[in-house]
């Protein structure tokens, strides 16, 4: 599997998607505060969690970092920017380029 390959599975599941909104907003939470944000949208066990966790470990989508006997579990956005550069942005920039031509036409037509 390539890198873009593990970051479009590491995406793709809700629950995944969910614990890296959760690392976005607060970074640096352990794997019992990431259980307790699943917990109240889904029914999974702590190796549920963790088993995602080590998807999205997988896809460099988080990183981990010990402080004492705790890991600590940060988002990592390069991967995501990668794909928005390679799969995103270049499909949609003929659009925003046309829009920009057709703005600059209508504000000279008003001068």
């Amino acid at each position: 599997m390539t890198d873009h390959d593990l970051v479009f599975k590491a995406l793709a599941d809700g629950t995944r998607r969910l614990m890296l909104d959760a690392l976005h907003e607060q970074g640096g939470q352990s794997l019992g505060a990431l259980e307790e944000i699943v917990a109240g949208h889904t029914d999974m066990s702590r190796f549920g969690v963790s088993k995602h966790l080590k998807v999205l470990e997988a896809a460099d989508l988080v990183i981990v970092r010990k402080q004492g006997r705790q890991k600590l579990h940060y988002l990592n956005p390069v991967p995501i920017r990668v794909l928005y550069d390679r799969w995103i942005d270049k499909y949609t920039e003929p659009q925003v380029r046309a829009l920009t031509v057709l703005k600059q036409k209508a504000e000279n037509h008003h001068e």
